[in-house]
């Protein structure tokens, strides 16, 4: 049976469910190292501080294709990571493993940013508080920085989520444009772009990415005030 014209065909149900997966597992692999770097930038006091801060953020200012370059350099067949990822029987290119790697670098900033911020707003007074009454570090950052530093945690995994599906530049320099492979949305996008007649396609492909980043915006704004109220309350 043919399809309606403005029906979503099987092979953009697979682009839609490809981009989530990549998007997801970006976010995931993102969050801890995202964490642990907003933790040095907010806490932190070490020579080089200044200089870290401009390597975490420096996929903001650069090029997406000089990431995505770089990207190859390091994790390409050549590279000294993508020779021992290969060795262990993980390779990245051409996978969605490395679209999802090209998502986490140019998530990265926005989630460190947003982590970053909610951790410098902690009141270090109540965590001093806490250890003049004999709670171990470990304890105070459990029961009061992390439920107070949350609704950055997860603005910016929502952040995070939200970049990682408009990704294009880094990803098509890495691994390509293969469909069912390494295709997002931005990359299908881009592909029917080439095809005269696939205005269709286009129009519909844009309107998910659309409607899917503008989802997770808004998650990100209602989790942050839940969680804001309730940090509040705590």
């Amino acid at each position: 049976m043919a399809l309606a014209p403005n029906s979503i065909s099987p092979e953009e149900w697979g682009i839609i469910w490809l981009s989530l997966k990549v998007s997801a597992a970006a976010m995931v692999a993102t969050l801890p190292v995202g964490f642990a770097l907003a933790w040095a930038l907010a806490r932190g006091r070490f020579p080089g501080r200044v200089l870290l801060d401009g390597l975490v953020h420096l996929p903001l200012v650069l090029p997406p294709v000089v990431t995505g370059w770089m990207l190859l350099i390091v994790f390409g067949g050549q590279g000294v990571a993508g020779r021992w990822l290969a060795a262990m029987g993980m390779p990245v290119m051409f996978r969605w493993t490395g679209a999802a790697l090209a998502a986490s670098v140019m998530a990265l900033p926005l989630m460190v940013r947003a982590i970053r911020l909610s951790l410098e707003s902690v009141d270090r007074r109540l965590e001093a508080a806490a250890r003049t009454l004999g709670a171990s570090p470990m304890r105070v950052f459990v029961t009061i920085t992390l439920p107070l530093a949350l609704p950055g945690v997860l603005a910016g995994m929502v952040l995070g989520f939200a970049r990682s599906l408009g990704e294009f530049g880094a990803t098509i320099t890495f691994v390509s444009n293969i469909p069912g492979e390494t295709q997002t949305l931005p990359l299908a996008i881009y592909a029917a772009l080439q095809v005269p007649g696939q205005e269709g396609i286009v129009t519909r492909l844009a309107l998910i990415s659309v409607g899917l980043s503008l989802v997770a915006l808004v998650a990100s704004e209602v989790l942050t005030r839940r969680m804001g109220m309730r940090a509040h309350v705590l």
